[in-house]
């Protein structure tokens, strides 16, 4: 996983200064306050259980990277923070203002979390699972427990059938998804990420895996029998999938103690960052 200093830290502070006084006066705030640890951000949840996974694996299978605008000077205060939190983040690319997406894959992540749209849709268009952090207040923080919800069509599925109903409306995708029942889906940006952690779930005893994942997807029968039969031609496993017909989704996204949730529908991560942590993916029909 990859993730930006803005993303794993509150840096709102230090950026108002950059912007609004420059670089050089947000170089001599972060040196002047380079040994006060950073608040936790909108994903440091989602980092501090990701990384708790490895003190009960066998094998550790998680790593985390840090991606940073920052340069190696300013961003001292961001690896002292690291340090004060206990997290085991070692590996870190410092760019000096230029954009750091483009060493997502020579790192080898599988995801890639941002406050930076424009670096997560790069991140997208290199075939990497990437998100946009809506800021939030909310944070799960009940126990060691990861819980993560995607939403499907553009995020674990491709928008194909997001495309019909945006273009004939909901009679006709009903219509075209149930004669399409039997053709699996294609993968969408998020599919190789959920595989990943399927990998982790295995390595568990049955129904002893630390982490949870849920398909919240506004279908509804007919159009769930083609997800359900997708998910089993790729030989993935979702814990829970809750098929919603239209309703929102923020109270079972609530329900469900999510830690993070991934829907390319900018409105409804709005909606959900309320409640819980959000990541919007700039993927599909949706986000042109």
């Amino acid at each position: 996983m990859a993730i930006s200093s803005r993303a794993l830290f509150d840096l709102a502070d230090s950026h108002r200064i950059y912007v609004e006084e420059g670089l050089a006066a947000y170089r001599e705030h972060q040196i002047a306050e380079e040994n006060e640890p950073l608040k936790p951000g909108a994903a440091f949840n989602l980092v501090n259980k990701l990384l708790k996974l490895n003190e009960v694996l066998e094998h550790p299978a998680v790593e985390v990277i840090l991606l940073s605008r920052n340069s190696a000077d300013t961003g001292l205060r961001i690896f002292h923070s690291i340090q004060h939190y206990k997290l085991s983040i070692t590996r870190a690319a410092f760019c000096s203002g230029n954009s750091p997406y483009r060493y997502i894959p020579a790192f080898g992540s599988q995801l890639f979390l941002s406050l930076d749209g424009a670096d997560v849709r790069q991140a997208l268009e290199l075939g990497v699972a990437a998100a946009t952090i809506v800021p939030s207040r909310h944070s799960r923080k009940s126990d060691d427990h990861l819980k993560i919800a995607f939403d499907g069509d553009a995020v674990l599925f491709s928008d194909e059938s997001e495309k019909i109903f945006q273009q004939e409306g909901l009679e006709s995708f009903a219509r075209k998804e149930k004669l399409a029942a039997k053709e699996p889906l294609e993968g969408g940006p998020f599919k190789p990420f959920l595989a990943a952690l399927q990998q982790i779930q295995m390595a568990f005893p049955d129904g002893e895996a630390p982490i949870s994942t849920c398909l919240i997807t506004a279908r509804s029968a007919p159009a769930h029998e083609r997800v359900v039969r997708t998910l089993r031609a790729w030989n993935i496993r979702i814990d829970e999938s809750l098929f919603l017909g239209g309703l929102a989704k923020d109270s079972f996204l609530q329900a469900f103690e999510a830690d993070i949730y991934f829907d390319d529908h900018r409105e409804y991560c709005d909606s959900a960052s309320n409640l819980v942590a959000t990541g919007h993916v700039p993927h599909g029909v949706l986000n042109p």
